[in-house]
């Protein structure tokens, strides 16, 4: 699943490199070995502080030219390379600390884009340090407008409904039934492709549009509300 969406990555144009920032624990080995031998640069570091790990992927290119760092969260096998282009395209021309499309989402669950300068990232990883703002990478610079330039890129037909990614079982069979009728015709297919398929199918998307948007999230901001509990009471 992760190989096809570094496919879909790669197709990008304003894309330079990519970085697969997954956990140093023994049972993300295979993963480094699958994405290593085809080809992928790929970097280990802490399973539960996602932005230290975000933060030391960047950090391990050695790279000075880097201005500019695309967030992809790798459960997205149908981002839209598109997509991609367009928030990063609006990033530049904005000027802005911080893009994305989903603070108010108007795209299927799954083709997130989050861009931000370097600058911002390091500011971020310095300052953030609640269970949220370690564990979702870019909470901190959201959750602070008046410290950061933020823009917000939409599309006129709210489709933020359709689910998309992959957290769950019936998620990958919605995914799989997609690439099944969409891929061996055109690798190449994008979001539109997948609207005209769900059209035809509307019974494709049953399977999995039962669960809420951004579960993990909102986990996170309740570990953050324990924290602040045992904070004051200490």
């Amino acid at each position: 699943m992760l190989l096809r969406q570094l496919e879909r990555i790669g197709r990008a144009e304003k894309i330079d490199r990519i970085v697969v920032a997954t956990s140093h624990e023994v049972s993300d080995d295979l993963l480094e070995e699958v994405i290593g031998a085809a080809g992928y640069t790929v970097y280990r570091g802490n399973l539960d502080n996602v932005l230290d790990r975000f933060y030391g992927s960047v950090k391990s290119l050695d790279d000075d030219s880097i201005a500019h760092v695309v967030r992809l969260t790798g459960d997205c096998p149908l981002v839209d390379p598109q997509i991609i282009d367009r928030v990063i395209e609006s990033h530049l021309q904005q000027g802005n600390d911080y893009t994305s499309n989903v603070l108010e989402p108007t795209w299927p669950d799954g083709l997130d884009v989050e861009v931000m300068t370097l600058k911002t990232l390091y500011r971020a990883h310095a300052e953030a340090s609640l269970p949220s703002e370690l564990e979702h990478v870019t909470s901190y610079i959201y959750t602070h407008p008046d410290s950061f330039r933020i823009g917000l890129v939409k599309q006129a037909d709210d489709l933020s409904a359709m689910r998309w990614t992959v957290d769950e079982p019936e998620d990958l069979n919605f995914v799989e039934s997609v690439y099944e009728r969409l891929y061996s015709d055109n690798p190449n297919f994008g979001m539109q492709h997948i609207l005209d398929l769900l059209e035809g199918e509307p019974h494709l998307s049953v399977v999995n549009d039962n669960f809420e948007r951004n579960e993990g999230l909102k986990k996170s901001l309740k570990a953050d509300k324990a924290k602040s509990n045992v904070n004051q009471s200490s």
